[in-house]
Parts: structure tokens; sequence; C-alpha cells
């Protein structure tokens, strides 16, 4: 998220000034004039509101920013965009083993247990991995998300915390994505999860970490039942018209691109089908995918061609449009009543790829 919006809301007031800002017809009004090309275009009307208030603060993108501030920044913003899900969740601290440094030597993650209130055991599962551009991004940020899963899929998540760029670059939070699920799913009835109906999904990055841990696994005696993937980056070579198209103004820039690109990998070759899925010659195998893009995303035709790869491949891959949406439209379901909508949705059709 552009960083602007929540220095101005620092400034003026935060979260309630903001709520007051959406329930202002006038003040929306004004605002909403400067995207109306956007709004003509299906963009949904409380996105463009927080991209115009994005607009006015003229604070610079991620970009601008190091990789611990904009950690903070991360947070900060969306504490004031999101709201806690209704229903009750018990929420556990966990730890799970990350992947065996070169010298031989462990370290564990930590991870985040998610219990709808009464869901008995053994249920489904998902384990999660958070977005943020290999770089920002906690088991915090993506708290309210990680309870709406739980809530509206009705089945337990485990998420879990890679460790981060530039601190540790590629291929670090890969190969603690897989050590995680391999332990999970090893020993799933430690969580209440039933290892036959055990899924690996993420947002963002972490969908591009998901999306790999479920084909490195495909040799495994257990293996993931879905691959949730949220508007995930599966092709690092950012060539697909989506990129040029949706450039600058929706959140996710190409410059923000560039930055977490940069700290992730350095300059390691972007087309490595272990950074870039998409790239992968053979899918064959690979789990069944539910794929969520969105429309005002530069991540989009990447996220649509990956599915439709998966679905060459012999691989059952459903896609899920959020047509009026911008990229990190889960983490915004406080002010946009689609992004809710939408994100519920999305929760809902994984419990029931689950179950299936």
């Amino acid at each position: 998220m552009k960083l602007g919006l929540l220095e101005t809301l620092k400034v003026t007031g935060g979260r309630p000034l903001i709520r007051r800002i959406f329930r202002t017809p006038w003040l929306r009004q004004s605002l909403l004039r400067g995207r109306a090309q956007d709004l003509a275009k299906g963009l949904d009307p409380d996105i463009a509101l927080m991209l115009a208030l994005a607009d006015k603060s003229g604070d610079a993108e991620v970009a601008g920013h190091t990789p611990d501030s904009a950690r903070r920044g991360m947070l900060a913003s969306i504490r004031i965009v999101e709201d806690e899900p209704r229903g009750s969740v018990v929420v556990r601290e966990r730890e799970v083993p990350g992947a065996l440094s070169h010298g031989g030597k462990g370290h564990d993650l930590a991870a985040r247990l998610y219990e709808p209130d009464g869901l008995r055991a053994p249920s489904p599962g998902l384990v999660f991995i958070h977005g943020g551009g290999w770089v920002v991004g906690d088991l915090d940020t993506h708290d309210t998300l990680c309870k709406r899963i739980a809530l509206e899929a009705k089945i337990r998540v485990l998420s879990v915390e890679p460790r981060l760029a530039p601190e540790h670059r590629f291929p670090a939070a890969v190969d603690d994505s897989v050590s995680a699920f391999r332990h999970i799913a090893s020993s799933a009835a430690n969580y209440g999860m039933d290892p036959t109906r055990l899924g690996v999904g993420g947002d963002s990055a972490g969908g591009n970490l998901a999306a790999l841990v479920g084909l490195e696994t495909r040799g495994d005696a257990i293996v993931p039942k879905l691959t949730l993937l949220i508007y995930p980056s599966v092709d690092a070579t950012c060539s697909m018209p989506s990129h040029d198209e949706l450039a600058t103004g929706f959140f996710l820039t190409r410059e923000s691109i560039r930055w977490y690109l940069a700290h992730y990998l350095g300059d390691h070759p972007r087309d490595d089908p272990r950074v870039s899925p998409y790239h992968t010659s053979d899918l064959r195998g690979a789990p069944s995918a539910l794929v969520s893009v969105a429309g005002f995303d530069p991540l989009r035709d990447e996220g649509e061609a990956y599915a439709r790869r998966l679905r060459e491949a012999g691989v059952s891959a459903e896609v899920l449009a959020s047509p009026a949406m911008p990229h990190g439209f889960t983490l915004m379901t406080g002010l946009s009543p689609q992004a809710l909508a939408d994100t519920e949705k999305l929760a809902r059709r994984t419990g029931e790829l689950l179950r299936q």
C-alpha cells in the first residue's frame, strides 16, 4: 500500500478521520473528481477514495523507504483500513521449523493458529504465507485476513512467517515455506487438521511461495490438496501487459515492484522457476489451484496466465476475478464493502474446495 495514506492520517486524525471522510458525501465527491476516469472503467468507489487520499498526501511510495520503515508503515496502514471480522476465533501462537542453513543449523519460524470456535477436529486446514514483496509483512499484518478465512471457510488456518529480505535473500523464504509445510503436513493432527484436506495459500509474494510449495512437494507422501493464490506474483520478469497498463496509480506500482525484487533477488535471474513459477517447464502433478485476480492490479495478467498453464498441464485451476479491485484488496475490507464481499467469497470457495 502507498505509505502516503498513512502519513496523511498521522497528521490529521488517523482512523476516526478516514471513517468520517467515507461517510461525508461532499468530501467523497470532492476527492473522487480526480478519479473519474478510473471510476468509469469500473474501479470500486471506496477504493478510488483511498487512492485519492493517498494521492493528496504527496508522500513517497514504498520505494522511497527503508525496509524497516516500510514494515512499520504497512502494519499501521492496514490497521487504519481493516476491521476485525465478526465471529469467534481462538488464536494460538506457535512455532514451526524453518529450513536448515548451509551449516546444518536450524531455526524456528513464528506461526499463528486460527481455529473457529466450536470447529471439530480434525478439520480441513490451510497453511497461510503472508505477502509483502518478500520484504515486508508479518503475522500481524495478515491477522484479520487469516481470521476471516478461518471463519468463512470453516477451517483451521496456520499462518507462518518465513524470513524476510534483504536480511535473508532468495531462496530463504522459499526454503522456509517448503520446510514449514512439510512439518505441518507430517504433524497435522497436532494442529487439529486433516492431512488429506490440507492446503497452502498466500497473497502476492505469499501466493508466489504457496505456488512454489505446491510444485516442490509434488513427490511427497503428503501433498497440498489446494493452492490458494491470492493475486500472486508468479512471473518476476514483469513482462505481461498489465504491468504496463497499471504501472502507476493503484497502490502497487512499477517502482514498488522493482524495490521489492531488488531487495529479494539482487542480481538473481528473474525467470528462475524458483522465483517465477510461471516459468516452470512442467506443471503436471501440481495441486489444484484457486487463483484470485484483481482488475486494477499489475499482477493480474500473470495470475490468469499461470492458471491457464496449470489447466494446460491437466491441473484444475479456478480463477475468481475481482474486476473492481486493486492489488491488496483483501486487506482493505474495513473501508470497501466490495472488497469485503470479494474476500469472503474467496474464503468460502477455499473451504468448499478443501472439502471436496
